[in-house]
């Protein structure tokens, strides 16, 4: 078995805002992550099992998934969940606005968010964090709750750090690397 890396080792330490029940879990899957990737690094694969952890890890989720960079619009990816929107143009909903703005973006109720794009009718709360490779914009992972305001910058650092960690471990087709760009304005 190989040993957690840095950013394994970094979700396992407690930030100033996460609790310890939080530094538990985010630890534990900055471990199970490294060991789902030791001998794996085709991204497809990667990505799958990151969303099934994620989805099966983490409480009070109703979907997790990515949608990935296809020219300037977002491609549904793999997800744990309800069927879901399979196209979000570029800007368009809480994802296309975090790819836009390659930043994360969190909605405490997503029926106060001008423009979202509702997929399934019980999700009030939503997380989207963009995907790098190499500094290169890729996709978003998209995280999605039945409860309003389940997600905190705690949260949003943390799986971060395991996207990180993931991207670091596996390995992206150059046909996938979106040109790197400066951050929308």
């Amino acid at each position: 078995m190989q040993h957690a890396s840095p950013f394994a080792a970094a979700a396992m330490s407690q930030t100033a805002s996460q609790s310890p029940a939080q530094e538990s879990v985010y630890g534990d899957l900055g471990a199970r992550l490294s060991e789902l990737i030791a001998e794996q690094t085709d991204f497809i694969a990667n990505i799958s099992n990151f969303a099934a952890l994620l989805f099966n890890s983490l409480p009070q989720l109703n979907w997790v998934g990515f949608y990935l960079l296809h020219g300037t619009d977002l491609v549904l990816g793999p997800f744990q969940g309800k069927p879901a929107c399979s196209l979000i143009a570029n800007g368009e909903g809480v994802c296309g606005k975090a790819a836009l703005q390659r930043a994360a973006v969190l909605v405490p109720d997503v029926r106060a968010f001008p423009g979202h794009i509702m997929c399934d009718e019980m999700s009030r709360s939503e997380m989207v964090l963009p995907l790098f490779k190499d500094g290169r914009l890729i996709g978003v992972l998209d995280m999605d709750s039945p409860v309003l305001n389940r997600f905190d910058s705690s949260d949003s650092e943390c799986v971060q750090r395991l996207l990180q960690q993931l991207m670091d471990g596996t390995l992206v087709p150059q046909w996938r690397l979106a040109p790197s760009a400066a951050p929308a304005t």
